[in-house]
């Protein structure tokens, strides 16, 4: 048997270790099955992506933090809802 070692981030590994934890798993076997269902799709068994954002959605963003194009303030919550339903 092979030993198979790795460094990572502390807070990584003590996330890591809460997660699979969580699931009944340490993380020797949750890399040990990822390591099984990579081999079985003769891959990364997950997309392995970048995410797009929408075009709309970076604009809305870039506004927001220069404070550009903002309907409102609003007094509560309600208003800003019908604001955004309104045509």
């Amino acid at each position: 048997m092979a030993t198979l070692q790795i460094r990572i981030d502390d807070a990584l590994k003590k996330q890591a270790d809460t997660l699979f934890s969580s699931l009944g798993l340490d993380t020797s076997t949750a890399i040990r099955i990822f390591l099984n269902a990579a081999i079985e799709n003769s891959g990364i068994p997950f997309s392995v992506q970048h995410r797009s954002i929408p075009h709309s959605l970076q604009e809305a963003i870039y506004d927001s933090r220069l404070q550009k194009n903002l309907s409102g303030p609003f007094d509560t919550a309600e208003d800003a809802v019908a604001s955004m339903l309104e045509d």
